[in-house]
């Protein structure tokens, strides 16, 4: 068995968090130590990383160049898309999506922290928090990640000043806090040297907390979504063409959040019919109870008409259906978002017709304050919406779910998405 298999098999739970920061603040360098230090990089990895960094003349490993994998990337020595990176340690896994700095590629930052609990926003010591730090937070605050990391970087570079640490801490937790953030921590590190990174650094006495490895390791992931309402969109329905299986009529998907058991009594949306679960298979075997995030097969008692989009709920606990919709929106797409264009909204399984009614306003990061009727979104704004659709969905306030209350947007001609969205309130 390879070490990341034992380390796999020893932690017992799995954080997903995403990096942020401005161009040149050194993120890349972070993730890098973090994967070095911690013994997540494999030998011909690491030596080609040296052989790359000779090559351009350094003395020492780039470890930059561990998670700057497209050349593209690797030429211009920044970082342009999300890249996922997987790593273990003897206390829990980990999934970390880094995303780039460039204000252009704002809208990856969305896509990279729409499923993190945990966002790590990195600053320079030397220029303190500026307008993309500012737009980070927000970005973290609009998704409701749950933790908020914010990464003082190259302390080395001021002279490992605990008053230049405690302005920037300050500023940033008050700007934070004041955009609803619960639960932020500061951490002063020199990702280039490994202060405070994985190990404690000797440069800064004054400093007395964890390292930023131990606080990954350690903070809450408290959320189970087996306790939220139960939410099972429809995926794929089973229906066998033999003799022994004639009357198998099953619905299979994964159960996003609660939990089902046999018995329950349900509703099916949009259609709003009921019906009880008859039977819950789990991997091909009977099961008594279904629990999120599980991929499941559920079979109702009713020989209802339900198809894949659906979504089976309670029925004391189901979610309302509705064609209009407001929404706050992130334009990820090149094309502006107008007025009036018609669009396909994806939510879970289920995709339906869609027109933009209104763009109450655009949101500027800097201050979150509101630039009413801007008519359009362009690529990376972040603004309001409002939808109407063909027909009833089923969704649920994204305040309440970030599951069932997320929804993408997408040109119906060629199927490029355009928009991702979060329900905040419901006609």
């Amino acid at each position: 068995m390879t070490m990341t298999a034992i380390l796999e098999t020893r932690a017992t739970t799995l954080l997903r968090f995403a990096t942020a920061g401005s161009v040149d603040d050194g993120k890349s360098t972070l993730v890098g130590r973090l994967l070095h230090d911690s013994k997540s990089v494999l030998t011909d990895q690491f030596e080609a990383v040296e052989r790359a960094s000779l090559g351009r003349g350094q003395d020492t490993p780039d470890l930059a160049l561990l998670t700057d994998g497209l050349r593209a990337e690797r030429e211009q020595g920044i970082t342009i898309d999300v890249a996922y990176r997987y790593f273990a340690t003897p206390r829990r896994r980990f999934i970390l999506a880094d995303t780039p700095g460039h204000v252009q590629y704002t809208r990856n930052m969305v896509t990279g922290a729409s499923t993190a609990e945990l966002a790590v926003v990195l600053v320079d010591a030397r220029n303190g928090v500026v307008e993309q730090t500012r737009r980070h937070a927000a970005i973290a605050a609009l998704l409701r990640v749950p933790h908020v990391v914010l990464a003082v970087n190259k302390m080395d570079l001021v002279d490992y000043s605990e008053s230049v640490f405690t302005a920037i801490r300050e500023e940033f937790t008050a700007y934070a806090a004041s955009l609803g953030v619960a639960d932020i921590t500061a951490f002063p590190l020199s990702a280039l040297a490994g202060d405070n990174v994985v190990a404690a650094s000797a440069n800064m006495a004054w400093y007395e907390g964890p390292t930023l490895l131990e606080h990954l390791e350690t903070v809450s992931v408290s959320h189970d979504p087996a306790g939220d309402p139960a939410r099972f969109p429809v995926q794929y329905v089973i229906r066998p063409r033999t003799a022994e299986h004639s009357d198998y009529r099953g619905y299979a998907g994964q159960l996003v959040s609660g939990e089902l058991r046999t018995g329950d009594a349900v509703t099916v949306l949009p259609s709003g019919r009921t019906s009880t679960i008859e039977a819950i298979d789990v991997l091909g075997r009977p099961a008594g109870v279904a629990r999120a995030p599980q991929s499941v097969t559920v079979r109702l008692t009713d020989d209802l008409d339900v198809s894949r989009g659906d979504l089976i709920a309670p029925v004391a606990t189901a979610p309302a259906t509705t064609r209009d919709i407001d929404a706050t929106v992130c334009h990820v797409a090149d094309r502006p978002l107008r007025v009036g264009d018609r669009v396909l909204l994806k939510h879970t399984t289920r995709t339906v017709k869609a027109i933009v009614k209104n763009i109450p306003s655009r949101l500027t990061l800097a201050d979150l304050s509101h630039h009413p009727a801007p008519g359009e979104l362009a690529a990376n704004d972040i603004g309001r919406v409002v939808l109407r659709t063909a027909e009833p969905l089923a969704l649920d306030p994204y305040a309440e779910s970030r599951r069932t209350g997320s929804f993408l947007l997408i040109d119906a001609s060629d199927g490029t998405t355009l928009t991702a969205g979060m329900a905040e309130s419901l006609g």
